[in-house]
C-alpha cells in the first residue's frame, strides 16, 4: 500500500527482456535505506518487489500481465521513473491510498501554465475514465493528484510546484504514456452493484429497467 507521494526519481540502469517480460535494474538512493529483498517499491506507480539490490540500484521482475498494463516496457536507459516505498502503518496518509495495481494508461495531451501552476490533461479509455470525477483522487505514474474536471475520454489535473520538481510529470512529453490508477472506491461500489450470484439472476426480477418503469429512477 502506498500513498502517491513520491519520494524520489530515480533512474533506469538496465533493461534484460525476457519475452513477454523483463528484470528491471533501478538506480536510486532514498528508496534504498534499510531495504530488505522482498520489499514492495512503487515504481510509476506498479507494486514491484525488490529481488536484489545493491548500495545504489535494486532490481524487480516484471511479469507479462504487469507489461501489458503498464508503460514499464517502454522505458529505456536512462528513463526516470517515479519511486515510493510502501507506506507505514504509523506513516501520515499525506496522498491517498494507492495499491500500485494499474488500471490502464493514458496519453499526455496538453499542459497548460497558469501562474505557479500547469495544468496537465491526461486523455485515457472509457473503461478508466468511468472511474474517474471531479474532485477525486488519481495516481498518475504513482503521483497522488485531484482531479479538477473530465469529460467522456480525458481529464486535468493541477500540478502544484513541488509535485513538477519531485516528480517525473513535467519530463514527460505531449503523447507520452502514462500509468493511471484510479480511487479504489469507486471499484468497489461498482461491483457490489453489478455483481449478482448465480441463484440470484435465476430468481431476481429487479433490473436497471424494472427500477426506472418503476419511477425509482
Amino acid at each position: 500500500m502506498f500513498t502517491g507521494l513520491i519520494e524520489e526519481v530515480g533512474t533506469m540502469e538496465g533493461a534484460e527482456n525476457g519475452g513477454k517480460s523483463m528484470k528491471l535494474t533501478i538506480k536510486a538512493k532514498k528508496v534504498l535505506e534499510n531495504v530488505r529483498l522482498g520489499d514492495s517499491i512503487s515504481t510509476n506507480g506498479v507494486c514491484l518487489t525488490v529481488a536484489s539490490f545493491t548500495n545504489s540500484s535494486f532490481t524487480v521482475d516484471v511479469m507479462p500481465e504487469t507489461m501489458r498494463k503498464t508503460n514499464l516496457g517502454k522505458l529505456k536507459k536512462g528513463s526516470p521513473v517515479n519511486l515510493e516505498r510502501a507506506l507505514k502503518v504509523s506513516d501520515r496518509l499525506g496522498g491517498h491510498i494507492v495499491s500500485g495495481h494499474i488500471d490502464g494508461t493514458g496519453t499526455i495531451k496538453e499542459y497548460k501554465d497558469e501562474d505557479n501552476a500547469t495544468w496537465l490533461t491526461v486523455e485515457t479509455t472509457s473503461n478508466v475514465i468511468k472511474y474517474i470525477i471531479p474532485k477525486g483522487s488519481v495516481a498518475i505514474d504513482g503521483t497522488s493528484l485531484t482531479v479538477v474536471d473530465t469529460d467522456n475520454n480525458s481529464f486535468r489535473v493541477s500540478l502544484i510546484p513541488v509535485t513538477k520538481e519531485e516528480t517525473v510529470l513535467l519530463k514527460k512529453r505531449i503523447g507520452d504514456e502514462v500509468n493511471l490508477e484510479c480511487d479504489i472506491v469507486g471499484k468497489y461500489i461498482e461491483r457490489f452493484l453489478t455483481f449478482k450470484s448465480d441463484e440470484e439472476q435465476e430468481t431476481s426480477k429487479i433490473d436497471m429497467k424494472f427500477l426506472a418503469d418503476n419511477g425509482f429512477l
